[in-house]
Protein backbone atom coordinates (compact mmCIF):
# COMPACT_ATOMS: atom_id res chain seq x y z
CA UNK A 1 0.00 0.00 0.00
CA UNK A 2 1.17 3.53 -0.73
CA UNK A 3 1.49 6.21 1.96
CA UNK A 4 -1.83 7.89 1.16
CA UNK A 5 -3.74 4.62 1.43
CA UNK A 6 -2.04 3.79 4.75
CA UNK A 7 -2.79 7.24 6.13
CA UNK A 8 -6.45 7.08 5.04
CA UNK A 9 -6.79 3.64 6.61
CA UNK A 10 -5.34 4.78 9.94
CA UNK A 11 -7.35 8.03 10.00
CA UNK A 12 -10.49 6.04 9.19
CA UNK A 13 -9.69 3.62 12.01
CA UNK A 14 -9.11 6.57 14.38
CA UNK A 15 -12.50 8.18 13.75
CA UNK A 16 -14.32 4.85 13.66
CA UNK A 17 -12.99 3.87 17.10
CA UNK A 18 -13.65 7.38 18.49
CA UNK A 19 -17.21 7.28 17.16
CA UNK A 20 -17.78 4.00 19.01
CA UNK A 21 -17.23 5.80 22.32
CA UNK A 22 -13.81 4.41 23.24
CA UNK A 23 -11.62 6.74 25.34
CA UNK A 24 -9.26 8.92 23.30
CA UNK A 25 -6.08 7.52 24.92
CA UNK A 26 -7.13 3.93 24.20
CA UNK A 27 -8.15 4.91 20.66
CA UNK A 28 -4.70 6.35 19.93
CA UNK A 29 -3.06 3.21 21.35
CA UNK A 30 -5.32 0.98 19.24
CA UNK A 31 -4.63 2.85 16.00
CA UNK A 32 -0.88 2.78 16.74
CA UNK A 33 -1.05 -0.99 17.36
CA UNK A 34 -2.90 -1.51 14.05
CA UNK A 35 -0.29 0.52 12.17
CA UNK A 36 2.64 -1.22 13.86
CA UNK A 37 1.18 -4.70 13.42
CA UNK A 38 0.14 -4.35 9.77
CA UNK A 39 2.83 -2.16 8.25
CA UNK A 40 6.08 -2.74 10.19
CA UNK A 41 8.20 -5.72 11.16
CA UNK A 42 8.70 -4.69 14.81
CA UNK A 43 6.58 -6.58 17.39
CA UNK A 44 3.74 -4.24 18.36
CA UNK A 45 3.40 -5.46 21.96
CA UNK A 46 7.06 -4.86 22.83
CA UNK A 47 7.03 -1.41 21.22
CA UNK A 48 3.81 -0.46 23.04
CA UNK A 49 5.13 -1.49 26.48
CA UNK A 50 8.46 0.34 26.10
CA UNK A 51 6.89 3.51 24.67
CA UNK A 52 4.05 3.80 27.18
CA UNK A 53 6.44 3.27 30.11
CA UNK A 54 8.90 5.82 28.71
CA UNK A 55 6.24 8.50 28.16
CA UNK A 56 4.58 7.90 31.56
CA UNK A 57 7.83 8.06 33.55
CA UNK A 58 9.06 11.37 32.09
CA UNK A 59 10.39 13.71 34.81
CA UNK A 60 9.25 16.74 32.79
CA UNK A 61 5.68 15.48 32.96
CA UNK A 62 5.75 15.58 36.78
CA UNK A 63 4.84 19.28 36.66
CA UNK A 64 1.49 18.47 35.07
CA UNK A 65 -0.33 16.69 37.94
CA UNK A 66 1.00 19.24 40.41
CA UNK A 67 -0.32 22.23 38.43
CA UNK A 68 -3.64 20.39 37.92
CA UNK A 69 -3.88 19.75 41.69
CA UNK A 70 -3.04 23.39 42.44
CA UNK A 71 -5.94 24.53 40.23
CA UNK A 72 -8.30 22.05 41.92
CA UNK A 73 -7.36 23.34 45.39
CA UNK A 74 -7.87 26.98 44.38
CA UNK A 75 -11.20 26.12 42.72
CA UNK A 76 -12.48 25.20 46.19
CA UNK A 77 -11.35 28.40 47.94
CA UNK A 78 -12.88 31.91 48.16
CA UNK A 79 -10.21 33.17 45.78
CA UNK A 80 -12.64 34.05 42.96
CA UNK A 81 -15.03 36.08 45.15
CA UNK A 82 -12.09 37.85 46.78
CA UNK A 83 -10.74 38.71 43.33
CA UNK A 84 -14.09 40.26 42.34
CA UNK A 85 -14.07 42.45 45.45
CA UNK A 86 -10.49 43.53 44.76
CA UNK A 87 -10.94 44.23 41.03
CA UNK A 88 -14.45 45.72 40.80
CA UNK A 89 -13.67 49.21 42.22
CA UNK A 90 -10.90 49.75 39.62
CA UNK A 91 -13.12 48.79 36.66
CA UNK A 92 -15.94 51.28 37.29
CA UNK A 93 -14.33 54.10 35.29
CA UNK A 94 -13.74 52.01 32.13
CA UNK A 95 -16.36 51.81 29.34
CA UNK A 96 -18.05 48.48 29.99
CA UNK A 97 -17.31 48.71 33.71
CA UNK A 98 -17.58 45.36 35.52
CA UNK A 99 -17.45 43.34 32.28
CA UNK A 100 -13.69 43.89 32.44
CA UNK A 101 -13.64 41.82 35.65
CA UNK A 102 -14.23 38.77 33.42
CA UNK A 103 -11.07 39.51 31.42
CA UNK A 104 -8.79 40.67 34.24
CA UNK A 105 -10.07 37.98 36.62
CA UNK A 106 -9.47 35.24 34.03
CA UNK A 107 -5.99 36.62 33.27
CA UNK A 108 -5.08 36.58 36.98
CA UNK A 109 -6.58 33.17 37.70
CA UNK A 110 -4.93 31.76 34.55
CA UNK A 111 -1.58 32.57 36.15
CA UNK A 112 -2.32 30.13 38.98
CA UNK A 113 -4.50 27.57 37.22
CA UNK A 114 -3.19 26.38 33.84
CA UNK A 115 -6.59 25.09 32.70
CA UNK A 116 -9.01 26.93 30.42
CA UNK A 117 -12.08 25.09 31.72
CA UNK A 118 -11.08 25.66 35.38
CA UNK A 119 -10.47 29.36 34.72
CA UNK A 120 -13.81 29.75 32.95
CA UNK A 121 -15.73 27.86 35.64
CA UNK A 122 -14.07 29.58 38.62
CA UNK A 123 -14.42 33.15 37.37
CA UNK A 124 -17.88 32.44 35.92
CA UNK A 125 -19.10 31.08 39.24
CA UNK A 126 -18.20 34.45 40.75
CA UNK A 127 -18.89 36.98 37.96
CA UNK A 128 -22.01 35.80 36.10
CA UNK A 129 -24.43 36.04 39.07
CA UNK A 130 -22.97 39.45 40.04
CA UNK A 131 -23.19 40.83 36.49
CA UNK A 132 -26.77 39.53 36.07
CA UNK A 133 -27.79 41.04 39.41
CA UNK A 134 -26.47 44.44 38.35
CA UNK A 135 -28.24 44.34 34.96
CA UNK A 136 -25.47 43.59 32.46
CA UNK A 137 -26.75 41.88 29.25
CA UNK A 138 -26.31 38.11 29.22
CA UNK A 139 -24.79 38.07 25.71
CA UNK A 140 -21.70 40.18 26.42
CA UNK A 141 -21.33 38.75 29.95
CA UNK A 142 -21.23 35.14 28.73
CA UNK A 143 -19.30 35.92 25.52
CA UNK A 144 -16.54 37.83 27.29
CA UNK A 145 -16.22 35.07 29.90
CA UNK A 146 -16.00 32.32 27.27
CA UNK A 147 -13.32 34.25 25.37
CA UNK A 148 -11.34 35.34 28.41
CA UNK A 149 -11.50 31.84 29.90
CA UNK A 150 -9.19 30.66 27.11
CA UNK A 151 -6.42 32.75 28.71
CA UNK A 152 -6.02 29.77 31.05
CA UNK A 153 -4.17 28.06 28.20
CA UNK A 154 -1.90 30.95 27.22
CA UNK A 155 -0.86 32.66 30.43
CA UNK A 156 1.62 30.42 32.28
CA UNK A 157 1.61 28.00 33.97
CA UNK A 158 -0.34 26.23 31.23
CA UNK A 159 -1.21 22.54 31.02
CA UNK A 160 -1.28 22.63 27.22
CA UNK A 161 2.21 24.19 27.14
CA UNK A 162 3.55 21.35 29.28
CA UNK A 163 1.93 18.84 26.91
CA UNK A 164 3.38 20.61 23.86
CA UNK A 165 6.81 20.90 25.51
CA UNK A 166 6.88 17.15 26.19
CA UNK A 167 5.53 16.22 22.74
CA UNK A 168 7.81 18.62 20.82
CA UNK A 169 10.81 18.25 23.16
CA UNK A 170 11.27 21.97 23.85
CA UNK A 171 11.93 23.83 27.12
CA UNK A 172 8.78 24.20 29.21
CA UNK A 173 10.28 27.13 31.16
CA UNK A 174 10.95 29.00 27.90
CA UNK A 175 7.42 28.22 26.68
CA UNK A 176 6.03 29.61 29.93
CA UNK A 177 7.91 32.87 29.64
CA UNK A 178 7.08 33.11 25.91
CA UNK A 179 3.36 33.08 26.78
CA UNK A 180 3.46 36.14 29.06
CA UNK A 181 3.40 38.96 26.47
CA UNK A 182 0.96 37.23 24.07
CA UNK A 183 -1.31 36.55 27.05
CA UNK A 184 -1.28 40.23 28.07
CA UNK A 185 -1.83 41.24 24.42
CA UNK A 186 -4.86 38.95 24.08
CA UNK A 187 -6.35 40.19 27.36
CA UNK A 188 -5.97 43.79 26.08
CA UNK A 189 -7.67 42.84 22.80
CA UNK A 190 -10.60 41.36 24.74
CA UNK A 191 -10.90 44.44 26.96
CA UNK A 192 -10.62 46.64 23.87
CA UNK A 193 -13.61 44.88 22.34
CA UNK A 194 -15.62 45.39 25.54
CA UNK A 195 -14.77 49.12 25.41
CA UNK A 196 -15.86 49.25 21.74
CA UNK A 197 -19.11 47.41 22.55
CA UNK A 198 -19.84 49.69 25.52
CA UNK A 199 -19.28 52.87 23.47
CA UNK A 200 -21.63 51.55 20.77
CA UNK A 201 -24.34 50.48 23.26
CA UNK A 202 -24.09 52.91 26.20
CA UNK A 203 -27.77 52.38 27.06
CA UNK A 204 -27.06 48.70 27.86
CA UNK A 205 -24.34 49.45 30.42
CA UNK A 206 -25.74 49.78 33.97
CA UNK A 207 -24.78 52.85 36.01
CA UNK A 208 -21.65 52.59 38.17
CA UNK A 209 -21.72 51.57 41.80
CA UNK A 210 -21.04 54.15 44.48
CA UNK A 211 -17.57 55.56 43.83
CA UNK A 212 -14.86 54.78 46.32
CA UNK A 213 -11.97 57.02 47.26
CA UNK A 214 -8.46 55.95 46.37
CA UNK A 215 -8.03 54.82 49.94
CA UNK A 216 -11.20 52.73 49.69
CA UNK A 217 -10.05 51.14 46.43
CA UNK A 218 -6.70 50.25 47.95
CA UNK A 219 -8.47 48.79 50.97
CA UNK A 220 -10.56 46.52 48.71
CA UNK A 221 -7.44 45.55 46.75
CA UNK A 222 -6.05 43.79 49.81
CA UNK A 223 -8.18 40.81 48.74
CA UNK A 224 -5.84 40.41 45.74
CA UNK A 225 -2.75 39.91 47.91
CA UNK A 226 -2.97 36.07 48.22
CA UNK A 227 -3.25 35.46 44.47
CA UNK A 228 -0.52 37.99 43.65
CA UNK A 229 1.85 36.35 46.14
CA UNK A 230 1.08 32.91 44.69
CA UNK A 231 1.73 34.10 41.12
CA UNK A 232 4.99 35.72 42.22
CA UNK A 233 6.09 32.52 43.99
CA UNK A 234 5.31 30.19 41.06
CA UNK A 235 6.40 32.26 38.07
CA UNK A 236 9.14 34.16 39.90
CA UNK A 237 10.85 30.92 40.94
CA UNK A 238 10.89 29.74 37.30
CA UNK A 239 12.04 32.97 35.67
CA UNK A 240 14.71 33.66 38.27
CA UNK A 241 16.20 30.22 37.67
CA UNK A 242 15.70 29.15 41.29
CA UNK A 243 13.32 26.32 40.37
CA UNK A 244 12.42 24.12 37.43
CA UNK A 245 8.80 24.01 36.20
CA UNK A 246 8.23 20.86 38.29
CA UNK A 247 9.68 22.40 41.46
CA UNK A 248 7.65 25.58 40.87
CA UNK A 249 4.52 23.44 40.58
CA UNK A 250 5.28 21.97 44.02
CA UNK A 251 5.66 25.54 45.34
CA UNK A 252 2.27 26.34 43.82
CA UNK A 253 0.58 23.38 45.51
CA UNK A 254 2.08 24.37 48.88
CA UNK A 255 1.01 28.01 48.36
CA UNK A 256 -2.54 27.04 47.40
CA UNK A 257 -2.83 24.81 50.48
CA UNK A 258 -1.65 27.72 52.65
CA UNK A 259 -4.21 30.09 51.04
CA UNK A 260 -6.95 27.51 51.53
CA UNK A 261 -5.92 27.03 55.16
CA UNK A 262 -5.81 30.77 55.91
CA UNK A 263 -9.26 31.27 54.32
CA UNK A 264 -10.68 28.43 56.40
CA UNK A 265 -11.71 26.35 53.38
CA UNK A 266 -9.12 23.61 53.92
CA UNK A 267 -10.62 20.53 55.52
CA UNK A 268 -10.48 16.82 54.87
CA UNK A 269 -13.38 16.93 52.37
CA UNK A 270 -11.92 19.72 50.19
CA UNK A 271 -8.43 18.19 50.39
CA UNK A 272 -9.76 14.78 49.32
CA UNK A 273 -11.97 16.23 46.55
CA UNK A 274 -9.16 18.36 45.15
CA UNK A 275 -6.74 15.41 45.17
CA UNK A 276 -9.24 13.07 43.51
CA UNK A 277 -10.26 15.73 40.97
CA UNK A 278 -6.63 16.39 40.06
CA UNK A 279 -5.88 12.66 39.86
CA UNK A 280 -8.83 11.99 37.53
CA UNK A 281 -7.88 14.82 35.18
CA UNK A 282 -4.20 13.90 35.14
CA UNK A 283 -4.92 10.21 34.50
CA UNK A 284 -7.02 11.19 31.50
CA UNK A 285 -4.23 13.41 30.15
CA UNK A 286 -1.52 10.81 30.88
CA UNK A 287 -3.46 8.09 29.05
CA UNK A 288 -3.83 10.38 26.02
CA UNK A 289 -0.11 11.24 26.11
CA UNK A 290 0.89 7.58 26.38
CA UNK A 291 -1.33 6.63 23.44
CA UNK A 292 -0.02 9.56 21.41
CA UNK A 293 3.60 8.58 22.13
CA UNK A 294 2.94 5.06 20.86
CA UNK A 295 1.14 6.48 17.80
CA UNK A 296 4.09 8.78 17.08
CA UNK A 297 6.47 5.81 17.27
CA UNK A 298 4.22 3.77 14.99
CA UNK A 299 3.99 6.60 12.45
CA UNK A 300 7.77 6.96 12.58
CA UNK A 301 8.32 3.26 11.79
CA UNK A 302 5.82 3.45 8.93
CA UNK A 303 7.54 6.62 7.68
CA UNK A 304 4.43 8.77 7.35
CA UNK A 305 5.77 11.95 9.05
CA UNK A 306 8.87 12.00 6.85
CA UNK A 307 6.87 11.40 3.66
CA UNK A 308 4.27 14.00 4.65
CA UNK A 309 6.99 16.56 5.45
CA UNK A 310 8.63 15.85 2.09
CA UNK A 311 5.28 16.22 0.31
CA UNK A 312 4.50 19.54 2.03
CA UNK A 313 8.07 20.72 1.38
CA UNK A 314 7.60 19.85 -2.28
CA UNK A 315 4.57 22.15 -2.48
CA UNK A 316 6.88 25.12 -2.06
CA UNK A 317 4.65 26.83 0.52
CA UNK A 318 5.94 29.99 2.14
CA UNK A 319 5.92 30.15 5.94
CA UNK A 320 2.71 32.20 6.13
CA UNK A 321 0.94 29.81 3.76
CA UNK A 322 2.01 26.81 5.84
CA UNK A 323 0.87 28.48 9.06
CA UNK A 324 -2.46 29.48 7.51
CA UNK A 325 -3.02 25.89 6.37
CA UNK A 326 -2.12 24.58 9.84
CA UNK A 327 -4.42 27.12 11.54
CA UNK A 328 -7.38 26.05 9.39
CA UNK A 329 -6.50 22.40 9.99
CA UNK A 330 -6.38 22.82 13.79
CA UNK A 331 -9.60 24.88 13.88
CA UNK A 332 -11.34 22.09 11.93
CA UNK A 333 -9.81 19.42 14.17
CA UNK A 334 -10.95 21.40 17.21
CA UNK A 335 -14.56 20.81 16.18
CA UNK A 336 -14.08 17.13 17.07
CA UNK A 337 -11.21 16.82 19.58
CA UNK A 338 -10.15 18.56 22.80
CA UNK A 339 -6.97 20.68 22.81
CA UNK A 340 -4.65 18.17 24.49
CA UNK A 341 -5.66 15.42 22.06
CA UNK A 342 -5.11 17.77 19.12
CA UNK A 343 -1.57 18.59 20.22
CA UNK A 344 -0.37 15.10 21.08
CA UNK A 345 -2.05 13.55 18.04
CA UNK A 346 -0.43 15.88 15.51
CA UNK A 347 2.99 16.91 16.84
CA UNK A 348 4.78 13.81 15.61
CA UNK A 349 3.65 14.59 12.05
CA UNK A 350 3.69 18.39 12.14
CA UNK A 351 6.98 19.16 13.93
CA UNK A 352 9.35 17.83 11.21
CA UNK A 353 7.57 20.04 8.68
CA UNK A 354 7.68 23.06 10.99
CA UNK A 355 11.40 22.63 11.70
CA UNK A 356 12.12 22.12 7.97
CA UNK A 357 10.28 25.39 7.24
CA UNK A 358 12.61 27.25 9.63
CA UNK A 359 9.92 28.09 12.21
CA UNK A 360 11.09 28.57 15.81
CA UNK A 361 9.54 25.72 17.89
CA UNK A 362 9.02 28.07 20.86
CA UNK A 363 7.15 30.55 18.65
CA UNK A 364 5.21 27.68 17.08
CA UNK A 365 4.22 26.48 20.57
CA UNK A 366 2.51 29.81 21.29
CA UNK A 367 0.91 29.71 17.83
CA UNK A 368 -0.47 26.24 18.63
CA UNK A 369 -1.79 27.41 22.01
CA UNK A 370 -3.62 30.34 20.37
CA UNK A 371 -5.18 28.06 17.78
CA UNK A 372 -6.15 25.51 20.44
CA UNK A 373 -7.75 28.41 22.35
CA UNK A 374 -9.99 28.96 19.33
CA UNK A 375 -10.97 25.30 19.52
CA UNK A 376 -12.14 25.84 23.13
CA UNK A 377 -14.99 28.02 21.82
CA UNK A 378 -15.90 26.20 18.58
CA UNK A 379 -18.87 23.81 18.68
CA UNK A 380 -19.55 20.97 19.02
CA UNK A 381 -16.53 20.06 21.24
CA UNK A 382 -15.60 23.48 22.67
CA UNK A 383 -14.85 22.80 26.35
CA UNK A 384 -15.57 26.38 27.46
CA UNK A 385 -18.95 26.22 25.70
CA UNK A 386 -19.79 23.07 27.67
CA UNK A 387 -18.74 24.71 30.93
CA UNK A 388 -20.91 27.77 30.28
CA UNK A 389 -23.83 25.70 29.08
CA UNK A 390 -23.77 23.87 32.41
CA UNK A 391 -23.52 27.15 34.35
CA UNK A 392 -26.15 29.16 32.43
CA UNK A 393 -28.51 26.54 31.00
CA UNK A 394 -28.43 28.36 27.65
CA UNK A 395 -28.28 26.64 24.26
CA UNK A 396 -24.72 25.90 23.10
CA UNK A 397 -25.43 27.54 19.71
CA UNK A 398 -26.38 30.80 21.45
CA UNK A 399 -23.22 30.68 23.58
CA UNK A 400 -21.08 30.08 20.44
CA UNK A 401 -22.78 33.03 18.72
CA UNK A 402 -22.11 35.55 21.53
CA UNK A 403 -18.51 34.29 21.72
CA UNK A 404 -17.85 34.78 17.99
CA UNK A 405 -16.25 38.28 18.29
CA UNK A 406 -13.65 36.86 20.68
CA UNK A 407 -12.91 34.03 18.22
CA UNK A 408 -12.07 36.64 15.57
CA UNK A 409 -9.92 38.54 18.08
CA UNK A 410 -7.86 35.36 18.54
CA UNK A 411 -7.36 35.16 14.78
CA UNK A 412 -6.17 38.77 14.97
CA UNK A 413 -3.75 37.79 17.75
CA UNK A 414 -2.27 35.07 15.52
CA UNK A 415 -1.77 37.70 12.83
CA UNK A 416 -0.04 40.02 15.30
CA UNK A 417 2.46 37.42 16.51
CA UNK A 418 3.21 36.55 12.87
CA UNK A 419 3.82 40.21 11.95
CA UNK A 420 5.71 40.91 15.19
CA UNK A 421 7.32 37.61 16.31
CA UNK A 422 9.24 39.48 19.01
CA UNK A 423 6.01 39.49 21.05
CA UNK A 424 6.70 35.78 21.60
CA UNK A 425 10.48 35.50 21.31
CA UNK A 426 11.70 38.60 23.21
CA UNK A 427 11.39 37.27 26.78
CA UNK A 428 12.80 33.76 26.02
CA UNK A 429 15.80 35.42 24.33
CA UNK A 430 16.40 37.50 27.48
CA UNK A 431 16.13 34.35 29.56
CA UNK A 432 18.68 32.54 27.39
CA UNK A 433 20.93 35.61 27.39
Amino acid sequence: MNDIAVMLLLVGALFAILASGVWIGLTLTGVAWIGMQLFTSRPAGDAMAVTIWGSSSSWTLTALPLFVWMGEILFRTRLSSDMFRGLAPWMQALPGRLLHVNVVGCAIFAAVSGSSAATCATIGKMSLPELARRGYPDGISVGSLAGAGTLGLLIPPSIIMIVYGVAAEVSIAQLFIAGVLPGIMLALLFSGWIVFWALRHPQLVPPPDARLSLRGKLAESRHLIPVVLLIAAVLGSIYSGIATATEAAAVGVLGSLIISGVQGTLNWATFRDSLLGGTRLYCMIALILAGAAFLTLSMGYIGLPRHLAEWIGGLGLEQWQLLLALMLFFILLGCFLDGISMVVLTMGVVMPTVIAAGIDPIWFGIFIVLVVEMAQITPPVGFNLFVLQGMTGRDIGWIAKVTLPFFFLMIGAVGLIWLFPGIVTFLPQQMRG
